[in-house]
């Protein structure tokens, strides 16, 4: 009779041990490690609808012009904090489709992204339904429409511009040389949509995000135009992340 040795012994227990404890399957190891994610898309993507349209309602002696602008920057702002080491806090259709450009997100996961975005936007503004003081539908209170005096291509135009400026932020961000520099994240996130808020508002409402609109135009059955903030937004992000990958980025071994 022949001894085994111990490394073949070691060998047929750990393909017995193979055999009796099957393998996980891929598609509940995904899932284990996306829905994490998923759900923090929706949740910041209702918070950032709730409270940034509850910064429009028509209260007295609110300025209409300055305080939507702040309320979202504000509301991203602290969203960031909240959920970026979670899922990146994108809260973005146009965010969310830069990060397949740029590499960092697979497209099945950036699809369940966006649903979980349109979904909590819809539920956010819902709420704000529910809460308001106000007749939402008569009033289309955070309801993005173009200015009248502009046309289709220019509406386009504008919220191609300002999102393009947006993804801009964020392809610096992602930027392997700027990893070292991500704790004021958030603060440079608000402001920034401050900023475009600001400049871009009067014009087409400064959406630079397609689930934002969705919320209140599904909610108030506004969808006049409603196809420039899908069209505009997705333009200015894919060409803003071809733009700095081919140009800024740098080639890392």
């Amino acid at each position: 009779m022949t001894v085994p040795s111990i490394p073949q012994i070691l060998t047929e227990l750990k393909m017995t041990q193979d055999v009796q404890q099957p393998r996980k399957r891929p598609v509940y190891t995904w899932w284990v490690d996306s829905w994490r994610g998923i759900l923090s898309e929706f949740i910041s993507t209702m918070m950032l609808v709730l409270f940034g349209c509850m910064s429009c309602l028509p209260m007295e002696g609110i300025n209409l012009t300055i305080y939507p602008p702040f309320g979202f920057g504000f509301v991203v702002l602290f969203n960031i904090q909240i959920f970026g080491h979670i899922s990146g806090a994108y809260m973005n259709p146009a965010v969310t489709l830069a990060t397949v450009i740029w590499g960092s997100k697979s497209i099945p996961i950036a699809i369940l992204y966006v649903l979980a975005q349109c979904a909590g936007a819809v539920l956010g503004y819902g709420i704000l339904v529910a809460l308001s003081p106000f007749d939402l539908e008569v009033d289309s209170v955070c309801v993005t429409m173009p200015f009248s005096g502009l046309t289709d291509l220019q509406a386009v135009g504008i919220e191609a511009a300002l999102t393009a400026a947006l993804i801009l932020i964020n392809c610096g961000l992602w930027d392997p040389a700027h990893a070292s520099k991500q704790d004021s994240a958030p603060i440079k996130f608000g402001l920034t949509i401050v900023g475009l808020g600001l400049v871009g508002g009067p014009l087409t409402g400064a959406s630079m995000n397609p689930a934002r609109t969705l919320g209140p135009a599904v909610w108030t059955g506004r969808w006049a135009r409603h196809w420039v903030y899908w069209v505009g937004p997705s333009i200015g992000s894919f060409l803003s992340v071809l733009f700095y990958k081919k140009v800024f980025l740098k080639k890392y071994e």
